[in-house]
C-alpha cells in the first residue's frame, strides 16, 4: 500500500521575506484512505481517529482532503499553468485558479455527500479520488461558512449541467 510507506509526506518547503520565518517543513498524515467496493465508496478512518467522527452523522456532507499520491512526482509539482478540465480550448490558467491534480503540493478536496457513518466508515455518494488514496482531513460541510453568495467563476467553468 503506497500510501502507507509515505507516513510522513513533507508538504512545503516555506520561507517569508518578511517577520519570522515560517517553519522549514511540514508533516501531513493520512487519517484515513479512500475504499471503492463495488457499488460503495467508503471514507475508511483509522481506528485510531474513530473517536474524531463524533457527531458527523449530523451533518449531510463531509469535506474530504486528500493527497494526489499516484500523481506525485516532481515533474507533476513544477506544473503551475494548465488547461482547465485538460481540454485545449480552455485558456492556459495557473493551478491555483483551477482543479487540476498537477500542483506544487498534491492537495485534492471534494465535498461528499454522506449516506451513513458506521463505527470507523463513513459512506459517500461519491468521490472523485483512487481506491487507497490517502485522506488528509475531513471537515464537515456548513452551508452558511461554505456556501457564498455572489461568487464569480470564469466563462470556462461553465454551468452545473454541462457535460
Amino acid at each position: 500500500m503506497k500510501w502507507m510507506t509515505c507516513v510522513v509526506a513533507v508538504l512545503a518547503l516555506l520561507a517569508v521575506e518578511v517577520g519570522e520565518p515560517m517553519a522549514l517543513e511540514y508533516y501531513v498524515r493520512p487519517v484515513g484512505k479512500v475504499v471503492k467496493k463495488q457499488k460503495h465508496v467508503i471514507l475508511d478512518i483509522l481506528p485510531s481517529y474513530q473517536e474524531a467522527l463524533l457527531g458527523l452523522d449530523g451533518f449531510s456532507h463531509v469535506i474530504v482532503l486528500y493527497w494526489f499520491d499516484r500523481n506525485d512526482t516532481p515533474e507533476k509539482r513544477s506544473i503551475l499553468r494548465v488547461h482547465p478540465r485538460a481540454d485545449r480550448r480552455n485558456p492556459l490558467t495557473g493551478v491555483f485558479a483551477t482543479r487540476s491534480p498537477a500542483r506544487p503540493n498534491l492537495i485534492g478536496l471534494e465535498v461528499c455527500r454522506i449516506e451513513s457513518v458506521k463505527v470507523n466508515q463513513i459512506f459517500v455518494d461519491r468521490i472523485d479520488a483512487f481506491d487507497k488514496t490517502p485522506i488528509l482531513d475531513l471537515k464537515p460541510y456548513i452551508p452558511r461558512n461554505d456556501c457564498v453568495e455572489g461568487a464569480v467563476v470564469p466563462s470556462w467553468v461553465g454551468t452545473r449541467n454541462d457535460p
